[in-house]
C-alpha cells in the first residue's frame, strides 16, 4: 500500500467511480422491510427476527457527479484518456467544478430483533468502509491543457476514508400520553480500523519558461496501525512553533502493514414518527458521535509554500520525454511533487466527528386502496466538503402479507435515478433485493459508465 494517497488519486481521476451506500433509502417507507429501524430508530417491526451472519443486510452502491464516460474515450479500436491530444479540449465541458466521487460498504454481520421492555429492540454488529473525494476541474484541465494555459488554480481537492465496526442497541415504544406518537433511539460503540484524510488546499501553478511557479497548501493524516510514511531527502528547513529552523523529511508515499486497532468512539441515533389520520410524519438523526484515533502520521506544507518544478511540463509529440502519456504517468507517481510535503512530528491522537445523516419523510396512506402508500424523503449526508442530499418520492404498496414492493424516483446531489426494492416476508424466512439507483450500462470490465448505481440485498428470519 505504499504511495497510498498518489494511487487512490490516481484511480478516482480514471475510473470516476463513486459510492455512497448508507442505507437503503428505497425501503424506508416499505412494509414489512426489516432494516427501516436504521434509517429512523423510532421505526419497529411486527416480529421478531435474527440475520443470517453476514448476509442480513448488506449495501453496495456508486454515486457521483463524474462519470467514467466522461474520462474515457473510444479512439481507433483503442480506448484512451480524456487527456489523450487527439481528444479535444472540449471534452473539459464534461467535468463539473466540484467532481465528487467517494466509496461506501455496509455490511451487517449479525443482527436480531425483539419486543420486549415496554417496545421494540434491536441489537445489530456491522462494519463500515468509506472514501470520498472532491477533485476540482482545475486538475482535470491541468492534465488535459498542460502548457496551454499559463496559470492553474487547483483547489479544494480532498480525500477521506475511513473502516470501523459498530455495535448498535436500538429501542423505541409509543408514547401513550400522545396518541400516534413513537420514538426511538440507538446508542453506538465504534471500534476503529482506520483512518486517513487528506486536504490538498491548494496549488496555484504559473507556467515560467522553463518551469511551474507554484503556491501550494496541503496536508495528510494516517491514523492506521502499521502504516508509516516513507520520506526522501528534500534540503528545506521549516520554523517551528519558537521560531526556530527545523529540518523535515520530504513525503514520499506510505508503506502498510496492518497491525490491529486503532480508534474508539461512541454515538446516537434519535428518531420520531407521529401517526395523523392518513399521515405519517417522520424525522430521524443518524450517527451523532466520533471516533478518537490513536497515533497518526501527519505530513504538511506548514501553511503556504513557494517554489519552482519542472516536474509537470506537457508536450503534443508522443515521442517526448514530456509527452501527454508519459507526464500522466509522472502525475500519477509524483502527485506528492505537486505539493512537496514534509513529513511532521506524529499526533499521539486524532478526534473525528462521523458523517451524520438527517432523515425527514411524509408518508400518505391512499384511502381507496389501503395497501398503497406514498412517500416523500428528504435525506442529508453531513460531512463537511462531502456533504450532499438527496429527495425520493416513492409510491410502496403491499398487496399481499408475504409480498411488498417499493417503486421510487431520485433527485439528489449527483443527479436523478430510479430506484426500486422487492421483499419476500412469511414466517421463517425473509429476503430483500433492490437498488437505490437502477444500474445502467457497463462498460467492458463491468464498470458502469453512469457513477450512479447499487445493490442491497438480505436473508433473515423472522420470528
Amino acid at each position: 500500500m505504499n504511495k497510498y494517497i498518489k494511487t487512490v488519486c490516481a484511480a478516482l481521476v480514471l475510473t470516476s467511480a463513486a459510492a455512497s451506500a448508507q442505507q437503503t433509502y428505497s425501503g424506508y417507507f416499505l412494509e414489512n422491510y426489516t432494516y427501516r429501524f436504521q434509517m429512523n430508530p423510532a421505526f419497529d417491526n411486527k416480529d421478531g427476527f435474527f440475520s443470517i451472519p453476514l448476509l442480513g443486510n448488506m449495501n453496495i452502491a456508486m454515486r457521483g457527479n463524474l462519470h467514467v464516460k466522461d474520462v474515457i474515450y473510444p479512439l481507433n479500436d483503442q480506448t484512451v484518456l480524456f487527456t489523450n491530444p487527439e481528444i479535444p479540449n472540449s471534452a473539459i465541458n464534461k467535468f463539473h467544478n466540484v467532481n465528487r466521487l467517494g466509496t461506501n460498504f455496509k455490511m451487517d454481520l449479525l443482527s436480531f430483533g425483539f419486543k420486549a421492555f415496554g417496545g421494540y429492540n434491536t441489537v445489530s454488529i456491522g462494519a463500515r468502509v468509506n472514501a470520498n473525494t472532491n477533485v476540482p476541474k482545475a486538475l482535470f484541465q491541468f492534465l488535459k491543457e498542460g502548457v496551454e494555459n499559463k496559470t492553474y488554480d487547483i483547489r479544494n481537492f480532498g480525500i477521506h476514508t475511513d473502516a470501523y465496526a459498530q455495535i448498535a442497541l436500538n429501542h423505541s415504544r409509543n408514547i401513550s400520553q400522545v396518541p400516534g406518537l413513537r420514538v426511538g433511539g440507538a446508542l453506538k460503540f465504534y471500534i476503529g480500523a482506520g483512518n486517513v484524510d487528506a486536504y490538498f488546499d491548494r496549488a496555484t501553478l504559473t507556467l515560467g519558461e522553463n518551469s511551474w511557479n507554484a503556491v501550494t497548501n496541503g496536508s495528510i493524516y494516517s491514523s492506521v496501525n502499521g502504516m508509516k510514511f516513507k520520506t526522501k531527502e528534500r534540503k528545506r528547513y521549516m520554523p517551528d512553533q519558537n521560531g526556530n529552523d527545523v529540518y523535515y523529511d520530504a513525503f514520499d508515499g506510505m508503506d502498510f502493514e496492518f497491525k490491529g486497532l486503532n480508534g474508539f468512539g461512541i454515538g446516537f441515533d434519535l428518531g420520531a414518527e407521529y401517526k395523523w389520520n392518513d399521515f405519517n410524519f417522520s424525522l430521524a438523526l443518524l450517527d451523532l458521535g466520533f471516533i478518537s484515533w490513536g497515533k497518526t502520521q501527519y505530513a504538511s506544507t506548514n501553511g503556504d509554500q513557494t517554489f519552482e518544478s519542472d516536474k509537470f511540463i506537457f508536450n503534443a509529440n508522443d515521442e517526448s520525454d514530456h509527452s501527454f502519456k508519459n507526464e500522466w504517468n509522472n502525475v500519477k507517481d509524483n502527485l506528492d511533487e505537486l505539493y512537496q510535503l514534509e513529513v511532521m512530528p506524529e499526533l499521539k491522537s486524532r478526534t473525528r466527528a462521523l458523517a451524520a445523516t438527517l432523515n425527514i419523510g411524509v408518508e400518505y396512506e391512499f384511502p381507496l386502496y389501503r395497501p398503497l402508500h406514498f412517500g416523500f424523503l428528504s435525506s442529508t449526508v453531513i460531512q463537511g466538503r462531502y456533504t450532499w442530499s438527496q429527495a425520493r418520492f416513492s409510491a410502496n404498496v403491499a398487496p399481499v402479507k408475504w409480498l411488498s414492493a417499493t417503486a421510487n424516483f431520485e433527485a439528489s446531489t449527483y443527479g436523478c435515478g430510479f430506484g426500486w426494492l422487492l421483499n419476500f416476508y412469511t414466517k421463517g424466512f425473509n429476503f430483500f433485493v433492490g437498488m437505490d439507483h437502477t444500474m445502467g450500462k457497463l462498460a467492458k470490465q463491468f464498470v458502469p459508465l453512469n457513477s450512479n448505481a447499487s445493490l442491497n440485498f438480505g436473508i433473515n428470519i423472522p420470528l
